[in-house]
């Protein structure tokens, strides 16, 4: 009786295989190429990159590293610094009691908050439905009302000819005119009218059948399908309204009314002092002013900085759904 000759280990048998039998994709990992036939980068390429991106990183973490620990160093600390803190030796909130004791910074802050709320519904209400009657072909005039909007995203009217409309209308000196001159966007009503026209037109039919307005469909069936484009868009005005100065600085006289970045150019980039009669009756010693313009600063940037993540998910959905189609 014969002995059964062992069969070979399976890796064996795979490195046995002629070269040109074994999977291409195999061989080009073999040959340090990627699939698409491109010569795969090298350990040097590799570490350059790195390189690259990790000072791209250190240049947007440093800044802002340094305005968190301006704002919550001493006041020893940071006159001792210089004015520039990168490492705080402890946490002394002064600065912020300071900003937040109810003087012109508080109400800057209030005013901001309400032209950001009021103007993104009341602009997000508006585009929604310009969009979805320039994306409706049987609307009346919708071709020359098209033309009109894809005009003005071309060509801006100017500085002279807003100011002088708004004087005309009344809205100086209104929180009105920093509302009402930017209702609506030119590139967010198209994206929003693309992503309307994707919608399936045989939803609208069955809606059709089953009686439905063209209010009916539009609030019922068009708004729940379009969350998240809305709020890319909606995320696109707030951002928009929130770090508007320059519509306050030539439309508002009063300073009562001046929004926080306005109020933040005014004593930051023009580089005046605050007063503790400009910071409120509650503030006896005045902190370092790089600690409140560090101070103001974080706080004109965390809203957006808290608001993102949240609709960051829906960037890709909503604005690449909306632009397959124009």
């Amino acid at each position: 009786m014969t002995e059964a000759t062992p069969k070979p280990h399976p890796a064996l048998e795979a490195s046995r295989v002629p070269e040109h039998d074994q999977p291409r994709a195999r061989r080009n990992r073999r040959r340090g190429r990627l699939e698409n036939g491109q010569q795969a980068p090298g350990g040097g390429e590799r570490l350059l990159t790195a390189v690259v991106l990790l000072a791209c990183c250190l240049a947007v973490a440093v800044p802002f590293l340094a305005v968190i620990s301006t704002s919550i160093s001493s006041a020893e600390h940071v006159n001792r610094m210089g004015g520039f803190v990168l490492w705080p030796d402890g946490i002394d909130l002064s600065a912020y009691r300071s900003v937040f004791a109810g003087g012109v910074v508080t109400r800057a802050l209030m005013v901001s908050i309400g032209v950001t709320v009021v103007g993104t519904i009341l602009s997000l209400v508006a585009s929604a439905m310009m969009a979805f009657g320039l994306s409706r072909p049987g609307s009346l005039g919708h071709k020359p009302i098209l033309m009109v909007v894809l005009f003005s995203l071309l060509f801006s009217p100017g500085l002279i000819p807003s100011y002088l409309t708004v004087k005309q209308v009344g809205l100086l000196d209104s929180y009105w005119a920093l509302i009402l001159p930017g209702l609506v966007s030119a590139f967010n009503i198209i994206v929003l009218r693309s992503f309307f026209m994707n919608i399936p037109q045989e939803l609208f039919e069955s809606a059709r059948i089953d009686g439905a307005s063209d209010w009916s469909i539009f609030t019922r069936l068009v708004l729940p399908l379009s969350k998240a484009v809305l709020a890319v868009i909606g995320l696109f005005y707030a951002v928009g309204y929130w770090n508007a100065f320059f519509g306050a600085l030539i439309y508002l006289s009063d300073q009562g009314k001046w929004p926080l970045t306005l109020i933040l150019r005014t004593y930051l980039v023009d580089n005046q002092q605050l007063s503790t009669a400009d910071l409120g009756a509650g503030v006896d010693a005045l902190p370092p002013q790089p600690a409140l313009q560090m101070a103001m600063l974080l706080i004109a940037v965390a809203p957006i900085l808290f608001v993102y993540p949240f609709l960051q998910k829906h960037f890709t959905t909503g604005m690449l759904t909306g632009a397959v189609k124009g």
